[in-house]
């Protein structure tokens, strides 16, 4: 799989909705009805951050949630893709980009967001054809500021910024022309999942989905 195959792919993932939640399990109990819950609202794409030990088992059992569309974050080494595909990851995001991630994901067809920050980085990334990444971390990288800024001259590369993003904050980077959707943890906050209030995250999912998306 190409990198412009990626990019392609990680573009119509971006484009399912305005928000990717990015999730951190530490129960697998909770891994299905919260897929449920997200989808429910609007929320098709859903990143399980490799951040616990729950997360390769939530991601199996998130899989098989109908409209879901079931993604690994924080993949960091060419072992954490290998397993997220066999979890049955239909993509990856990672926070930067490495030659040996990159590799990886090429050799086991998964579809990447790869990490670009600095000007360098994402220029680095578009000349292997990477024309979708990730911009983490959103806001204590410059915000909504910096990637308009960065999108005049380099115009041919799309975000889905990550870090620190809330609903209040979500607007001023999806009305930037050069951004596909957000990454956002505020969808599925751990008292919610600890309480099985699985209505209060469907919730605040439909609050997401219904942000608009511009061309400031």
């Amino acid at each position: 799989m190409t990198p412009s195959e990626q990019s392609q792919f990680a573009a119509t993932i971006c484009r399912m909705a305005p928000v990717v939640p990015v999730l951190v399990i530490d129960d697998i109990a909770h891994a299905a009805p919260l897929a449920r819950a997200l989808v429910a609202g609007g929320l098709p794409a859903l990143e399980v951050t490799l951040r616990t030990a729950a997360a390769l088992d939530a991601i199996r059992a998130m899989a098989d949630v109908p409209g879901g569309v079931v993604g690994a974050g924080t993949l960091l080494t060419p072992a954490d893709v290998k397993a997220a595909k066999a979890a049955g990851a239909k993509f990856g995001v990672s926070p930067g980009a490495t030659k040996r991630l990159l590799d990886a994901c090429a050799e086991y067809e998964l579809p990447l967001l790869p990490g670009g920050t600095t000007a360098s980085e994402i220029m680095a990334l578009l000349e292997m054809g990477y024309t979708v990444q990730k911009f983490f971390p959103a806001e204590q990288a410059g915000g909504a500021a910096y990637l308009k800024s960065i999108g005049a001259p380099i115009p041919q590369v799309s975000f889905c910024p990550t870090g620190g993003i809330s609903l209040k904050l979500a607007p001023d980077y999806l009305s930037l022309k050069n951004i596909l959707c957000v990454g956002g943890s505020w969808v599925a906050p751990k008292d919610a999942m600890l309480r099985g209030d699985w209505a209060a995250i469907t919730a605040l999912a439909a609050e997401a989905a219904a942000l608009s998306r511009g061309q400031g």
